[in-house]
Order: C-alpha cells, then structure tokens, then sequence
C-alpha cells in the first residue's frame, strides 16, 4: 500500500527522519512505536503531505505520491488523524461528520440560492450515513451533542468517524490512546479491528500503549533517531537489543525493564 524510500525532512540542521524506509502492506494494522524525538509524528506528516520532504520518495500502491498535499491525499484515501483531536467545537456530532465529504452542492453560492432542494437530499443522505457511523462506533447517543464537549476519548472516536464518511484505504493514526481513559480506548480498538476485518482498512498507529499495540498491530515498526530500527512482531522488537538501547540507553542487562 506505502512504500517510503530514503526519506529525509531537515528543520536547519536537525534531521528529524533521516533515510528512513519502510513498507505498509495493504490489509495489514501497523504499529509505529519508538522513544520520544524518535521522528515518528514527522514521518506522519511527510507521508500525509503535511510537510514537504527535502528528499526521499513515497509511493502509494505504485503512484508517486511524494510531496502531494493533503486535500490530494485525502481524494485518494490517505487519511490521518492527530495526537490532539481537531474538531468543529460548536457543531453537533453528526453535523461534525456530514462537513467530511468533498465536492457537496451547498459549497458554491449559486446552488445555496436554486438548488436547494438538491442541497437538502445530499444533507439527508448525508445524515443518514452519519448516524450509521455513530451507531457502528457505538457512539449514537452523542449525535447531537455538541462536539466541543465530548470527552478526549469520544473526540478520537469522532476523529475515527469522519474516516468512516469517506472511502478511506489508508489511515494514519498518531497517538490514538493520548488522554483516553481505558474503557474508551477498548472502544476504539475495536473499531479499528472491525474496520480492518470487516471494510478492508489500512491502518499505521502511533502508540506508547505497548498493550493497545500488541492487541492490534502487526507487524510493528521501532523508530529511533529518524531511521527504522527494527521490524516484527512485538515480542520481537521487544527482546531486540538496539530496541531496548533506543529506549533504555541500556543494554540487555536490563533487557527484563522492557514489558
């Protein structure tokens, strides 16, 4: 699904993804983990269209997607979220996830004036769709709360949703479990397991919940100083020694620390 080939993004002289390379396959959930500073967010954004590159190459199921904006992106189904959810605060829920879909006729001036009886069909299939989502996501009874008051939890699975409005391929997922209380963050993994089961998602997840990683990923990717340290299963990464000296400065002395 992602190839990343020799990517590098500079800020002066500090090499926040310095030659990294990896391969997301299609189908699969993978999990991105490594020390903080490790370059993982940045990657994110590089691979998203967020930030431009200063070099390397990124490619999607084949396409040269290197550079691309996000709008771009998102028109091919690379998707992601962020570590802080980034909702309309003072719009309800459903209207949250009814503003996703590109290209709706009530965005030019002309159709708001003589089209409206085709604005009003799309806003009712529109709101049907999101009342799908929420009721998937368990999350229903919130469809018109304002968005502003959900809790950290209830925005991620928000954030989750509006994937859900789309034809989503890919998603990108940066710290899904940040600020989330347990019982909630088993909700969204088993979003995240049914949307890749039973709808064919792609998923990469940021995560510092080794739990949450090992529920879900495989395989897992250990980043470390902008270049990818090690991949495989999380029991091995986890007895990986460069792994444990990444994130402990140790070595496999204290290779018991790491659980």
């Amino acid at each position: 699904m992602i190839r990343v080939e020799n990517l590098h993004k500079h800020f002066g002289g500090f090499h926040a993804v310095d030659g990294a390379t990896l391969e997301i396959a299609e189908g699969s959930i993978t999990g991105l983990i490594g020390p903080n500073g490790a370059g993982k967010t940045t990657l994110f954004n590089v691979i998203a269209g967020v930030l431009p590159p200063t070099s390397g190459r990124v490619t999607m199921g084949g396409e040269e997607i290197t550079g691309l904006p996000p709008h771009e992106l998102f028109g091919k189904g690379l998707l992601r979220t962020f570590q802080i959810a980034h909702e309309f605060s003072s719009m309800s829920v459903r209207e949250n996830l009814m503003m996703v879909p590109g290209g709706q006729s009530g965005e030019t001036l002309w159709n708001a004036f003589f089209r409206r009886t085709r604005i009003a069909e799309e806003e009712r299939t529109l709101a049907a769709k999101a009342d799908e989502v929420l009721e998937f996501l368990t999350i229903a009874h919130l469809a018109d709360e304002k968005a502003g008051n959900l809790s950290g939890g209830q925005k991620k699975l928000l954030e989750l949703g509006r994937t859900m409005m789309v034809d989503a391929r890919i998603v990108f997922l940066d710290e899904v479990g940040a600020g989330v209380n347990r019982t909630l963050l088993n909700t969204i993994g088993d979003a995240i397991l049914r949307l890749n089961r039973e709808r064919g998602y792609t998923f990469v997840v940021i995560e510092h919940d080794m739990d949450f990683i090992g529920r879900l990923c495989d395989p897992v990717i250990c980043m470390a100083e902008g270049r990818v340290l090690a991949e495989g299963t999380l029991d091995q990464i986890k007895s990986d020694e460069r792994v444990i000296e990444a994130y402990l400065g140790t070595g496999l002395k204290n290779k018991e620390m790491v659980g």
